[in-house]
């Protein structure tokens, strides 16, 4: 019964995130968090390990390999989109940025920070 009721969620999991989503505006603002390295070399929802030194984010409603530029307080940085988050529990969040990112933009002390973000490709 455990193995029917994992294999019945990797299944859901992979046709959630797979399915269409409505493309978000060109450049709107929302609130960056990020991740490091405790997820490192772990699998990203688009099958590339994830490497807190590159400069990837996840979100939800860009496809995979969209290139973002993220602007904070006159920094910016671009990122490719390789994952999906934030969880969407944290609305107040649009996008997870690896740590790398994030340290182009402020300290990682901050957590949360304010973001521009305009979709390039």
């Amino acid at each position: 019964m455990k193995v029917i009721t994992i294999l019945l969620s990797a299944a859901v999991f992979t046709w959630v995130v797979s399915q269409p989503y409505e493309q978000p505006p060109k450049k709107w603002e929302t609130i960056a968090s990020y991740y490091g390295a405790r997820y490192a070399k772990k699998p990203t929802a688009s099958g590339e390990p994830f490497d807190p030194t590159a400069f990837t984010a996840a979100m939800w409603d860009v496809p995979f390999g969209t290139s973002v530029l993220v602007e904070h307080n006159g920094r910016s940085v671009i990122c490719k989109i390789n994952d999906r988050g934030p969880n969407k529990r944290f609305t107040e969040r649009g996008i997870d940025l690896s740590q790398a990112s994030f340290e182009r933009l402020a300290d990682t002390r901050l957590g949360l920070i304010p973001v521009t973000i305009t979709i390039l490709d």
